[in-house]
């Protein structure tokens, strides 16, 4: 069984050797959907029975781990030093640096690899991470599979 739970946070970025506008420095109302697989819990009196996992734990793993970090800051790749520099110069400035450009891919792949571990096997009813999903836009997302991460 699969289920999904979707979240939204907004954070700006900027692609620095992109050819067309994402060079600029902007923002995007991203959401991400979060796809876990797992037995549906049969156990009689427990909270979870018939599910895979509460939504609401899947929404606060995700938002302990990624979302809360990454709303409304600034997600910057290492070596934009421009735009890195001056991130740095504003006090108390949300920034997230990356090791990657921060792509729709490079995110969802970056999503992935935090959140699998907070997942995994949570409930002894092989629970684990198939798919990160982000939106960049209501019609531009990627995914990252559990078997491309």
């Amino acid at each position: 069984m699969q289920i999904t739970r979707r979240l939204e946070f907004d954070a700006g970025h900027r692609i620095p050797s992109h050819a067309s506008q994402c060079r600029h420095l902007h923002g995007h109302r991203y959401a991400i959907e979060i796809t876990l697989s797992g037995e549906i819990i049969t156990t009689d009196g427990l909270s979870e029975q018939g599910m895979v996992m509460d939504y609401t734990e899947v929404k606060r793993i995700a938002k302990e781990q990624l979302v809360d970090a990454w709303d409304h800051a600034f997600l910057v790749y290492r070596r934009d030093t421009a735009v890195l520099d001056f991130l740095n110069s504003l006090p108390n400035h949300k920034t997230v640096v990356l090791e990657v450009p921060p792509t729709a891919e490079n995110l969802a792949m970056l999503a992935f690899k935090l959140l699998d571990s907070a997942y995994r096997h949570s409930y002894g009813n092989n629970l684990q991470l198939e798919r990160v999903r982000i939106y960049e836009t209501p019609n531009n997302w990627a995914d990252c599979l559990r078997n491309s991460s």
